[in-house]
């Protein structure tokens, strides 16, 4: 597939962990020998996201005071330092903020946000582990 690509181009993949243990698999092998650099992008510091979050504010002219205390705390928590997520949580509360006709956004906001199947997290989400079977019968006490 990369063979005809011109070779003045860098294909640049950026993803989660996963992608890196995905990679990992025989058969993408292929994908795997092609990467000539590959980093580790660590969770971003609160603070730093909290700047992140002011700063958009500042750009757009909104205050500061547009999303309160509460309502950031759990953006940086649930967003575990990763700056994407961080954005989409702030502009879906932004979102159900004018649905709510407020301009302040707070926890229900948030909430809301977090309420939707995708930002959702549970034990059903995850793989089911493989059920490992024996023929061998357990020993009687």
């Amino acid at each position: 597939m990369l063979e005809d690509f011109p070779k003045n181009h860098n294909l640049i993949l950026f993803g989660h962990p996963e992608l890196n243990t995905t990679l990992q698999l025989r058969h993408h092998a292929d994908f795997k020998n092609r990467i000539t650099h590959s980093a580790r992008i660590d969770a971003l510091a609160p603070a730093a996201l909290t700047d992140f979050i002011h700063g958009q504010l500042d750009r757009v002219g909104l205050p500061h005071s547009t999303f309160t205390d509460d309502a950031t705390a759990l953006i940086l928590r649930a967003s575990e330092g990763t700056l994407r997520a961080v954005k989409n949580l702030c502009v879906g509360s932004l979102i159900e903020a004018v649905r709510d006709r407020t301009k302040i956004v707070d926890l229900k906001q948030v909430n809301a946000v977090l309420m939707q199947p995708h930002w959702r997290h549970n034990s059903r989400d995850e793989p089911q582990q493989p059920v490992v079977t024996s023929n061998q019968h357990p020993k009687k006490s």
